[in-house]
């Protein structure tokens, strides 16, 4: 549900990032990972051995080089890389209008 949460949260946020024009080409890329990712790890993980869960499953097949858990990881850590980026934008606005 956490998982969910989140990535709703990180849709929801790129997409007024994209309205107000403030990172816009990042936030579109963005957006495409908040998408793709969950539905591809979806996918793939249905097929998983029994008795090993989805991120086991990932680290996994990481080992093995499949496609699917690079896009997965990579898309991951752009997502993380998102965060960090617009907080730090946010925390310096913020910094900027309360020392005028």
């Amino acid at each position: 549900m956490i998982y969910y949460l989140v990535l709703l949260i990180t849709l929801i946020t790129t997409i007024f990032s994209v309205v107000k024009k403030k990172m816009k080409s990042l936030s579109i890329v963005a957006i495409v990972f908040c998408v793709t990712v969950p539905i591809i790890s979806l996918i793939n993980c249905i097929g998983r051995l029994p008795g090993m869960n989805e991120f086991e499953y990932l680290i996994f097949q990481l080992q093995q080089g499949a496609t699917w858990s690079i896009f997965t990881i990579v898309g991951y850590l752009y997502l993380l890389f998102w965060w960090v980026l617009f907080l730090l934008k946010r925390k310096t606005r913020n910094q900027i209008i309360v020392s005028k």
